[in-house]
């Protein structure tokens, strides 16, 4: 499963979260527990798996790890790099980072102790790496964690990473906010084990973080006490409970009869609802995530970059997202988004042209045929695009598109998939690693880093990685190479704004929307300030 990025499986719980406003059993709250107070009652769409932050699935999953246990770096709402159970973040300038980037060296925080009061060391550092590349582990993604040689842990508190190659995404990646944000695991508890896919530990977990687990009632809740020794001082919060709740029309109900606080993943249709209700706020937190039409490049007529590039113009996103989103969204550029430090905002989005996407097409050799439809050689202009089962959002959308498409002269049949199908690995039938579809409604949920290279590279086509459009070009593999090539950011942004300029030329597909995390809360809650990939990075903070 390496080749599913964590990425992909956060993009794939926005769209069940979606698909939840139509879906869903009732729920009624057993928990005696009311909000207020010091208490703080938090609602999530769906049910965890684990509770061992290496093995997490989906972003729920890493919310509430990130309750629970620490990484080496972090980010705040502003998007700057924060050591967490690290002293200082390791760069150039300090050292940390040699001046070759084969390595790179963490000095952690003296004081640390995991819930049970035992020190945290650096032993729990290399073990946590260990774990990660221990192939009987079933991790996400292994990515960041394979280019580290091996790591010297010279004493108690300092960590020294031997890289394989230079990787400048390495600092934020390897324990930090990247698309797969691992966490600090226990050594002296979880060493003893060959693998922990299937351990105690992984249902009542010890961590180092702000709140510590109390218990776990399967389908109902997750309760957490707060930790009076955190070190970056004791939570304001005495007790979290994590409220299962899959039904949105349930959530709504608690959120307004004020039996719950705030809500994690929330939909655009919800968001638009909540916002303004009596004692409620809305939070939209700028993201690292885009939603596309995607392109299987490698099939005809999609390997022709003029039929893509009409296929794009024939897109209305603003209407798209008029109409799905409640203006929780903004109209997408290419893959990265205002979040990012490497987002270039000099380039503009490819303008709605049904005019021109016509004419390219025509030009193309696609005539019109009596139908309406396009032809060519007698093969007429049809396309499939697969879209997520159950997901009135996805849905509305793959709509929209098929009729902006047969304005044009282009039949788009729809197919719905469930998202375990959609998402699945190519050897167990999966549809977008298999390269199954013409087109596809797609979400991605990357990190910190601008690093894309596992989208649009020769090398990372499935199963070697996250290139599902089957998008190969030299230009773009010696553009990703340019920008993994140093650590000095001005020329590490100035690579991507021409992978991202590149992107508009070649058409791998329509980037749709920039879609921010939406959150809402009561307005008594304060400090809740998520940094656009982890909701918990200050939750010492959080107070009512």
């Amino acid at each position: 499963m390496e080749h599913l990025k964590l990425g992909a499986l956060r993009a794939l719980l926005v769209a069940l979260a979606t698909m939840l406003v139509v879906a869903g059993c009732a729920r009624t709250t057993t928990s005696t527990t009311t909000a207020g107070g010091s208490d703080l009652r938090i609602i999530v769409p769906i049910d965890l798996t684990t509770l061992n932050p290496i093995l997490s699935q989906n972003q729920i999953e890493s919310a509430v790890d990130g309750l629970i246990f620490d990484e080496l770096v972090t980010i705040d709402n502003h998007g700057n790099e924060v050591p967490d159970l690290a002293a200082v973040v390791p760069s150039v300038k300090n050292g940390g980072i040699s001046k070759n980037g084969l390595t790179i060296t963490y000095h952690l925080r003296h004081g640390v102790t995991w819930h049970d009061g035992v020190p945290f060391t650096s032993r729990d550092v290399k073990f946590s790496w260990q774990a990660i590349m221990n192939p009987n582990n079933n991790v996400v993604s292994r990515k960041g964690y394979t280019v580290v040689r091996s790591i010297d842990t010279p004493d108690n508190y300092t960590v020294v990473l031997h890289m394989e190659r230079v990787y400048p995404p390495e600092v934020d990646t390897f324990f930090s906010e990247s698309d797969t944000p691992y966490r600090i695991l226990p050594a002296h508890l979880l060493a003893q084990y060959q693998n922990l896919n299937q351990i105690p530990f992984n249902a009542a977990p010890i961590g180092t973080g702000p709140f510590r687990f109390a218990r776990w009632e399967r389908g109902e809740e997750i309760v957490l006490d707060a930790n009076p020794h955190y070190f970056r001082g004791a939570p304001h919060i005495s007790q979290l409970t994590i409220l299962i709740v899959p039904d949105q029309n349930t959530a709504q109900t608690l959120l307004e009869s004020h039996e719950a606080d705030v809500e994690f993943e929330v939909t655009s249709l919800s968001y638009h609802i909540m916002e303004s209700a009596p004692g409620l706020t809305g939070d939209l937190v700028s993201a690292p995530s885009y939603v596309a039409i995607l392109f299987n490049t490698a099939r005809v007529p999609l390997d022709d970059v003029d039929v893509r590039r009409a296929l794009v113009y024939a897109v209305d996103s603003k209407s798209i997202i008029r109409d799905t989103e409640y203006g929780t969204a903004q109209l997408a550029v290419a893959d990265l988004t205002p979040f990012s430090w490497a987002y270039d905002a000099t380039l503009k989005p490819t303008p709605y042209d049904p005019t021109k996407a016509a004419a390219m097409l025509e030009a193309a050799g696609w005539h019109t045929g009596p139908d309406g439809i396009r032809e060519k050689n007698g093969t007429p202009l049809v396309l499939q695009l697969v879209y997520g089962q159950g997901s009135a959002s996805a849905q509305n959308i793959a709509e929209e598109v098929q009729q902006m498409l047969r304005r044009v002269g282009v039949g788009v049949q729809l197919k719905s998939y469930a998202y375990a199908t959609l998402y699945m690995s190519a050897e167990n039938g999966g549809i977008l690693n298999g390269g199954k579809f013409d087109m596809t409604l797609y979400a991605w949920i990357s990190g910190t880093d601008p690093d894309d290279s596992s989208n649009w590279t020769c090398a990372a086509i499935p199963p070697n990685g996250n290139d599902v459009s089957r998008y190969c070009s030299q230009q773009m593999d010696a553009l990703q190479a340019r920008a993994l090539s140093t650590f000095d950011r001005a020329a590490r942004k100035r690579a991507y704004a021409q992978i991202q300029a590149l992107l508009l030329q070649d058409a791998p597909g329509v980037f749709i929307m920039d879609q921010p995390m939406r959150y809402t809360h009561a307005l008594q809650l304060q400090n809740f300030t998520p940094n656009g990939i982890s909701e918990g990075w200050n939750a010492q903070q959080w107070q009512l």
